[in-house]
């Protein structure tokens, strides 16, 4: 048994330990299918980018572990809002260290899945981290984000947004986007979180990281692929009245 296939019996193992009368409570459900998806992402990274062998395993082993505290992270604060619970890259990275699923594997090896989920939502990188480390990383983080794009949309199309506030944890839905959002989107600059003020913001946020926010030239090709910059375009127009093709102005 391979260490992919070792750690996917262990990993779901431990997710099946959250199951009530044999089923994931729907928002689990809903963390497991994105998993699953993070992972055919990194796949898919790695494949276009011409990834070797040893280095696509530790960017797929990255993945799959990437959103581990999310389970235990509902279960004891009943969110999955990191503000009003727990950091949950930290929890996922303390859980996977307790549990040692990743003993076996050499310490670089190791180190390097721990610190890809660990900073897998941190608005930046630290600088300096080991090639392989750096890479799983910004693997890790791209595939979340391409998958981040289909979550939204599918929330969008499967919530009635414009009258539940808590489709979008109370974001306003009518107000313009935030000046200081708009300008560091067009500075290729990181957004502040703090910055968020309406669906709108968190809108953008997104095709800021389509813009400037993914590593891989493979990651940017599949997100225009899939047509989530078109999407948020006409969504952005029905919401607001914003284009933001303006944002290449």
């Amino acid at each position: 048994m391979n260490a992919l296939e070792r750690l996917r019996q262990l990993y779901f193992a431990y997710v099946d330990t959250f199951k009530v009368d044999g089923r994931l409570p729907p928002m689990m459900e809903l963390k497991r299918i994105h998993t699953a998806r993070v992972v055919d992402n990194a796949r898919q990274i790695c494949a276009a980018e011409g990834f070797d062998p040893h280095t696509t395993e530790i960017c797929t082993l990255a993945a799959l572990l990437h959103d581990t505290g999310r389970y235990e992270q509902l279960r004891r604060y009943n969110t999955f809002k990191d503000s009003d619970s727990v950091d949950h890259a930290v929890f996922s990275h303390d859980i996977v260290k307790e549990k040692g699923w990743l003993d076996a594997l050499d310490a670089a090896d190791r180190d390097a899945i721990l610190e890809a989920v660990l900073y897998h939502n941190r608005r930046d990188l630290p600088d300096g981290l080991p090639p392989l480390t750096d890479t799983a990383a910004k693997c890790v983080r791209d595939a979340d984000k391409l998958d981040i794009f289909r979550v939204l949309e599918h929330q969008i199309e499967t919530t009635d947004w414009r009258t539940d506030a808590t489709a979008f944890w109370n974001l306003r839905t009518d107000l313009p986007p935030n000046p200081e959002v708009i300008a560091a989107i067009k500075g290729g600059r990181p957004v502040d979180y703090q910055s968020i003020r309406s669906l709108a913001d968190f809108v953008l946020i997104q095709v800021g990281w389509m813009r400037n926010g993914l590593a891989f030239a493979s990651s940017r090709r599949f997100a225009a692929a899939r047509g989530h910059y078109a999407y948020r375009r006409k969504f952005l127009l029905d919401l607001v009245g914003y284009d933001i093709d303006e944002l290449a102005r």
